[in-house]
C-alpha cells in the first residue's frame, strides 16, 4: 500500500514506568503485589467535574452514561494518598531527575518551573477521578526520524482486575510520557521510532521491565479521515499491524460514507418499542429483556454488516457505543435471522418499523433506561457514519484490530493541581545530569572490548542481567564466563524447571567468584546453581556438588583411568585424549577446571606412550 499517497500521519505516546524506590506523590514502594495479599477493600462512585470555564470534558461525559460503583484493593504497601483520603506528598525528586535525564538524551528543553496538573479520568483507574501529570520538557528530536513534542511525568493508573475492580499497588508508580509529533508516514517507521525510544529508555537503567511496564498509544489519521488514538499497545511487534489495520478501517469508513451519501441514507432518531414482537422468541437475550427498542437506519442495508477490520464490522462499532449504556450489544438485520431470532420475527420487525429492503433495523435490549440510552448511542454512531471517520480513543484488541473506548478528550480535561507546589529546575540541576551510554553503543563496545559476536553482545546489552554482568566483570570475573552463565546457563536451568528467581545477584557473583579463584570448576556451575535454587547456601552447595580436589588426587584419578583403558590408549595414542577427557570430567564431576584436566591428561598419556 502506498501510505504516502493516502496521507498517513502517525505519532506515538510512550508511557514507561520508572524504577524508583517510591511512588510519585507518596512514600509507598513501587512494588506490585498479588491480590491474595490485599488487606482492605473500599468503594467509590466517580463523576466528572467542570473545568475552570464551566465545561465538562466530552470523554468524561461518555464515561458517565453508566453509574458504576468501583471497588479498590488496598495493601500494607499502599496508603491514604492512593485511597484519595490524604493530600499528595511533594513530587518525587528521584523520578524528576530520571525524567530530566531522559529529556537530555532526547535533546529536549526542560521547563524551568514544573507545575502539576490534574487530568480528568473517571473510568475507575484513579480513586480521585483524575491523574496527576506534569510537563517536564519540550521540543526534542531522536535519530529515528521523529520530533519529540513533549515529555511529561505522571502517575501510573490502578491495575484493573476485572470490570469495575482495581488494585492500588500500581497506582502512583512514576511514569514518563513521551509524545512525538505526527511525523511518521509508514507503519514500519512507527515501529522503528517506538523501538528506538524503548531502547533509549532502557539505556538509563532506571525503568521497570516486563509486561505492562511500557505501553504505546498510537495516533493515526489519513487524508479525509480523522485523528484516532489507539491506547494500550503493549507489544512492539504489533505496532505496525495496528497502524495498517487502522488505515484499512478509516478507508472502509470513507467508502461506507460515500455509499450512504449516494443512497441518501438517514439515521431515524425515533426509537420503536418492539418488545411485544419478541414475547415468544427463542432468543435467550431478548426473551428475558424488560425493554426492547428498535431503530430504523434508512439506506444502511448491507453496510452495517460490512467488515471494516479483520473481525470487525460497522455493526461492531455501533455495538461498542451501545455498550457504554450497560447493554450487552446490539442485533441488526444485516446479521439476522440468527442468535435464536427467526426469519418470521425479522419480517415482522421490518413491517413494524416501516423498513424496506434498503434499510437496516437495529434492536437493543435491557432495562428501559439502558435501552433508551443505547438506542441514542446507535443513532449517534450511525450519524457519524454519514460523515466518515469520527475522532475517537480506541483500545487495541488481540491481533491488532481496535474497539471504541470514548471520544478524544478536549481542553476541559486538564486543570491545575492545587495540592502540589511547583518545582524549580535550576541550571545547576540540568548541568549535573549524566547521559548514560545507549544500549546500541554498549553493544558495539562489548563486541570490540570483549570479543563477543554481535548477537551475544546485543543479547547481553538488552538483558535484564546487564547490571549484574557489568558488576561481575568489575569484580574480576572473565566477561565470557559471566555472559555465558547469566544468559545461557540461567536460561537452560529455567527451562529445566529450576526457580532461577531464587538466585540473587550476590549468590551468582559468589559462584562466579569461586570459579575465578579456582575453588570451583566452571563445569560445575549449573549443578551448584540448581542446588542453591533449592534453598542450599553457596558454600554448602559447592561442598556437596563439587568438593575440592588436590592436584595429587587428580593425577591419581587420571592414572587409574588410563590403566583401566591401557589397550585403548595403546591403540589410539594421543587420539585417545578427547574420549578420555569426557571420562575424567565425569569422574571428577566439575570439581576441577577442564584446562587443568587436559594438561595433566596430556602429560600422563605422553608418559604412557
Amino acid at each position: 500500500m502506498d501510505y504516502e499517497a493516502i496521507g498517513l500521519k502517525a505519532g506515538i505516546e510512550i508511557h514507561q514506568q520508572l524504577d524508583t524506590a517510591e511512588k510519585l506523590f507518596c512514600h509507598c514502594p513501587t512494588r506490585l503485589r498479588d491480590i491474595s495479599e490485599r488487606d482492605g477493600e473500599f468503594f467509590r462512585y466517580l463523576r466528572a467535574t467542570e473545568s475552570e470555564l464551566g465545561e465538562i470534558d466530552r470523554a468524561a461525559q461518555e464515561e458517565m452514561k453508566q453509574v458504576r460503583r468501583f471497588s479498590y484493593y488496598a495493601y500494607d504497601t499502599t496508603c491514604l494518598v492512593e485511597n484519595d483520603e490524604e493530600p499528595p506528598a511533594p513530587l518525587n525528586p528521584e523520578a524528576l531527575m530520571v525524567c530530566l535525564t531522559i529529556a537530555k538524551m532526547m535533546g529536549a528543553t526542560p521547563i524551568e518551573q514544573v507545575h502539576v496538573m490534574r487530568k480528568l479520568v473517571i473510568d475507575g483507574s484513579n480513586t480521585s477521578g483524575f491523574q496527576r501529570t506534569a510537563l517536564i520538557a519540550l521540543n526534542g528530536r531522536i535519530p529515528a526520524g521523529a520530533r519529540i513534542e513533549t515529555l511529561c511525568l505522571e502517575e501510573e493508573a490502578a491495575q484493573r482486575i476485572h470490570d469495575s475492580t482495581f488494585s492500588l499497588d500500581r497506582l502512583g508508580i512514576p511514569l514518563v510520557e513521551i509524545t512525538t509529533a505526527p511525523d511518521m508516514r509508514t507503519p514500519e517507521q512507527v515501529k522503528e521510532v517506538a523501538a528506538y525510544i524503548g531502547m533509549l529508555l532502557r539505556s538509563t537503567g532506571r525503568v521497570k521491565r516486563g509486561i505492562g511496564t511500557i505501553r504505546q498509544d498510537v495516533n493515526i489519521s489519513i487524508a479525509g479521515g480523522a485523528r484516532v488514538e489507539i491506547k494500550g499497545v503493549q507489544e512492539l511487534d504489533l505496532i505496525d499491524e495496528v497502524v495498517r489495520r487502522e488505515v484499512v478501517r478509516q478507508q472502509q469508513l470513507l467508502l461506507i460514507r460515500d455509499e450512504l451519501s449516494a443512497r441518501g441514507a438517514v439515521a431515524d432518531p425515533a426509537p420503536i418499542p418492539v418488545g411485544d414482537l419478541f414475547k415468544e422468541t427463542k432468543s435467550a437475550i431478548l426473551k428475558k429483556a424488560p425493554c426492547i427498542l428498535a431503530i430504523r437506519l434508512r439506506g444502511f442495508a448491507g453496510l452495517v454488516g460490512r467488515e471494516i477490520q479483520p473481525g470487525r464490522r460497522l455493526g461492531s462499532e455501533m455495538s461498542d457505543y451501545a455498550k457504554k449504556c450497560g447493554v450487552g450489544g446490539i442485533f441488526h438485520t444485516d446479521e439476522l435471522p440468527a442468535y435464536g431470532v427467526t426469519e418470521e420475527e425479522v419480517s415482522r420487525l421490518r413491517t413494524l418499523s416501516g423498513a424496506d429492503d434498503a434499510d437496516c433495523v437495529v434492536i437493543v435490549a435491557g432495562s428501559r433506561q439502558k435501552a433508551e440510552c443505547a438506542v441514542l448511542q446507535v443513532v449517534r454512531r450511525a450519524q457519524y457514519a454519514l460523515d466518515g471517520v469520527p475522532e475517537e480513543t480506541r483500545k487495541m484488541l488481540e491481533g491488532g484490530s481496535t474497539a471504541y473506548m470514548r471520544p478524544l478528550p478536549g481542553a476541559a480535561r486538564m486543570y491545575p493541581e492545587t495540592d502540589v507546589l511547583p518545582v524549580t529546575v535550576t541550571r545547576e540541576c540540568r548541568d549535573s545530569l549524566v547521559v548514560p551510554e545507549l544500549l546500541t553503543d554498549k553493544t558495539g563496545r562489548f563486541s570490540a572490548t570483549y570479543g563477543f559476536d554481535e548477537q551475544l553482545a546485543r543479547q547481553l546489552a538488552y538483558s535484564d542481567r546487564l547490571p549484574l554482568f557489568e558488576r561481575a566483570v568489575a569484580e574480576g570475573v572473565k566477561p565470557m564466563l559471566a555472559a555465558r552463565t547469566l544468559l545461557a546457563t540461567l536460561r537452560e536451568l529455567k527451562r529445566d524447571g529450576v526457580d532461577t528467581g531464587a538466585l540473587g545477584d550476590d549468590c551468582l557473583l559468589s559462584v562466579l567468584g569461586k570459579v575465578e579463584s579456582g575453588d570451583l570448576a566452571k563445569e560445575a556451575i549449573p549443578d551448584v546453581l540448581r542446588e542453591v535454587a533449592s534453598g542450599t547456601g553457596v558454600e554448602a552447595a559447592v561442598e556437596r556438588i563439587a568438593p575440592p580436589i588436590t592436584s595429587d588426587e587428580l593425577v591419581s584419578i587420571i592414572r587409574a583411568i588410563l590403566t583401566e583403558r591401557e589397550e585403548f590408549v595403546r591403540e589410539r595414542g594421543m587420539g585417545a585424549l578427547g574420549p578420555l577427557m569426557g571420562v575424567v570430567m565425569e569422574e571428577v564431576r566439575g570439581r576441577v577446571d577442564g584446562r587443568q584436566i587436559s594438561e595433566i591428561l596430556k602429560n600422563e598419556l605422553a608418559s604412557m606412550l
